[in-house]
């Protein structure tokens, strides 16, 4: 007589990486605030990822201590500045099944973690990202930012044919596995990071979810605006001349001796744009 095999279903592992430069105030007090939320409320196991792009300040001390002294926060230290160099130093050596990050000030509303993890641990999307243009989303910030934030977008959509709204809120979750493979292709390791990241996943026909969020604008933001507008519109370009050159392929998934998609052995090729 044969035994039913029993599936023994696995819980999904998070791992949250929070990108800092000089925040030896606000550091310890946001990542108490989230573990304590994370311990308190969120349903999968999660672990907080402090990744310090080379602050000088006393940032390292305060991360190092709340390694010490928090279960399943650790710190790392990258030499050079840059949020996106932050975010894949973390991202590629994690073995977590969905990576995300978010910015230290906590400006969005943990209560939107879990719908943005969400479509992704139920293997809807590959990424999925907060959005402070979606209809629902709530923002408080200066009209300042708010226009530069909705102009940058528009030119996105119209130069690069973006489909999501909101390119640089910084609230975002991909699957792990995808992480490792696509941003290796991602050239910056800045502040358009984020805007690279997605287009080429758009490019490659990954999945991605927007989730509309609460926002509340920190008014001691690091981000120079103009710089960072500047570096934005030369990626802008820069992908805009590639669409022409080169096309990343999202290879399609195996499939295994069950029948199953894996998606864990699909891949991402860059290929000529006219390429077969």
């Amino acid at each position: 007589m044969e035994r039913a095999a029993l599936a023994v279903v696995r819980e999904p592992t998070l791992e949250i990486v929070i990108p800092v430069y000089n925040e030896e105030r606000d550091l310890e007090r946001s990542v108490r605030r989230l573990r304590a939320y994370l311990d308190a409320r969120f349903p999968f196991h999660a672990t907080v990822t402090i990744a310090d792009n080379a602050s000088t300040d006393r940032t390292e001390d305060v991360g190092r201590r709340l390694a010490a002294e928090v279960p399943y926060v650790t710190y790392m230290r990258i030499s050079d500045k840059g949020r996106g160099r932050a975010l894949a130093a973390a991202w590629l050596i994690s073995r977590a099944d969905v990576v995300a990050y978010m910015d230290v000030d906590l400006s969005t509303d943990l209560n939107a973690l879990l719908p943005l993890v969400a479509p992704i641990v139920s293997g809807h999307s590959d990424l999925a990202i907060g959005s402070r243009l979606a209809n629902g989303a709530r923002v408080r910030r200066g009209w300042r930012r708010e226009l530069i934030s909705r102009c940058y977008n528009a030119i996105v959509r119209f130069a690069l044919g973006a489909r999501f709204t909101d390119a640089q809120c910084g609230f975002k979750a991909i699957r792990g596995e995808t992480a490792r493979r696509l941003v290796p292709r991602v050239e910056n390791r800045t502040w358009f990071f984020d805007t690279e990241l997605l287009v080429l996943a758009q490019r490659a026909g990954l999945r991605i979810a927007e989730v509309a969020v609460d926002w509340d604008d920190d008014t001691d933001s690091r981000v120079e605006l103009i710089p960072t507008a500047i570096e934005d519109l030369r990626g802008v370009w820069r992908l805009f001349k590639d669409a022409f050159r080169t096309k990343v392929v999202h290879r399609p998934a195996a499939i295994d001796s069950s029948g199953a998609r894996s998606a864990d052995r699909s891949d991402l090729e860059v290929m000529p744009a006219d390429g077969a």
